[in-house]
């Protein structure tokens, strides 16, 4: 068995076995079970975007969507977790700050240290819709995450709307612009009162978002009251333009997300209707087929493709499970939520065009 199939293999296990059948109760949670992230530091999957020097497993892009694909269908919400970590762990393996990455990399990749990220979008109006948390360079006008120069570092004023994990992580992986238009990319270490709980500290304060699906998550939009970051724990600085030209990737993993829910509905919708399903599993190995083969111009409607098809396959779990579909301890309509929140999060206008018109056009 080579090592992508064998991570493959133990993420299969860890979805059937463990985070399936808890899904529900996750669901109706304030958090994630420390149990669910710890199966998942065991099995390194916290190292699998990790240099192999470090500990991590190293795995080539398409594998790892495989992965996230995998557990989304176990549950979204210790998923949607877990993913945030990776930016981190990405963020110092590519770092010239070496003396950082001695400290943080080879903890990351074990799943002893735990990240997240502030990576400071657009405010949304009416959801993540409005802007991805990967928007923190491109949103227009001033940035919502400023940061200003000072001696020995910077101060850090402003927003991060969309923060995931607050109280399961010790490190916020944080994009900020300065006023030469520079993104400068940040780890902050979070002390026992900012990691613990929202609240935060003195210069960061968290504030609960309560969301319709994925609530365990932890989601919270954070404040920035002149919080000082010391040079020593910058990763990055580069200008807005370039981080532009390399962002375009991240779209990727989340299309992945959306796969994971249609794929949980098609094995739910195959005990009814075996042939629908099999149809189903064909078209959603087509989406993940053109999401792999999308370039930065492509991948916008790949991915409006994958999220209208998990909209779609649970809108059919729905209605083939019937009545049951609607009670508070069923699967379908905690998948139909999801599927919704899948719709606006990880967006960008051009996604949402698209989307706009797949739905309206029913295709």
């Amino acid at each position: 068995m080579t090592a992508a199939a064998s991570v493959l293999s133990r993420a299969r296990l860890i979805a059937a076995e463990l985070l399936f059948p808890a899904a529900m109760a996750v669901d109706a949670a304030d958090c994630i079970p420390p149990g669910h992230l710890d199966a998942l530091a065991a099995a390194g999957f916290y190292g699998l975007a990790g240099p192999v020097s470090a500990g991590g497993l190293e795995l080539d892009l398409a594998t790892f969507c495989d992965v996230i694909e995998i557990m989304a269908g176990g549950c979204l919400a210790t998923t949607f977790v877990w993913l945030q970590h990776h930016s981190a762990v990405r963020a110092l393996g590519s770092s010239s700050n070496l003396k950082l990455a001695a400290e943080w990399l080879a903890p990351l990749c074990r799943g002893t240290r735990r990240a997240g990220v502030a990576l400071s979008a657009g405010r949304p109006s009416g959801g993540f819709g409005g802007s991805s948390p990967r928007q923190a360079a491109a949103r227009p006008g001033g940035p919502l995450l400023r940061a200003s120069a000072v001696r020995g570092g910077y101060v850090f004023d402003g927003s991060a709307p969309w923060v995931t994990g607050w109280g399961a992580i010790d490190i916020l992986h944080t994009l900020a612009r300065d006023d030469e238009g520079n993104v400068i990319a940040a780890l902050l270490p979070l002390g026992p009162g900012a990691g613990s709980a929202p609240g935060g500290s003195d210069s960061i304060t968290a504030a609960r978002l309560p969301l319709v699906a994925v609530n365990a998550s932890q989601t919270v939009e954070l404040t920035f009251s002149g919080h000082f970051v010391a040079a020593e724990l910058v990763t990055g600085v580069q200008p807005q333009a370039d981080w532009l030209a390399t962002d375009a990737g991240g779209l990727r993993v989340n299309g992945s997300l959306a796969l994971g829910v249609a794929g949980r509905c098609c094995q739910l919708i195959r005990s009814a209707d075996r042939e629908t399903a099999v149809a189903l599993d064909l078209e959603r190995a087509g989406l993940r087929v053109a999401l792999n083969a999308a370039d930065a111009t492509s991948l916008p409607a790949a991915r409006a493709a994958a999220s209208a098809f998990a909209y779609r396959a649970a809108g059919l779990l729905t209605v083939t499970a019937g009545s049951q579909s609607i009670l508070s301890g069923a699967h379908p309509q905690r998948l139909a939520r999801e599927a919704l929140f899948l719709l606006v999060f990880g967006s960008r206008p051009a996604i949402k065009t698209d989307l706009v018109a797949r739905i309206g056009q029913n295709r």
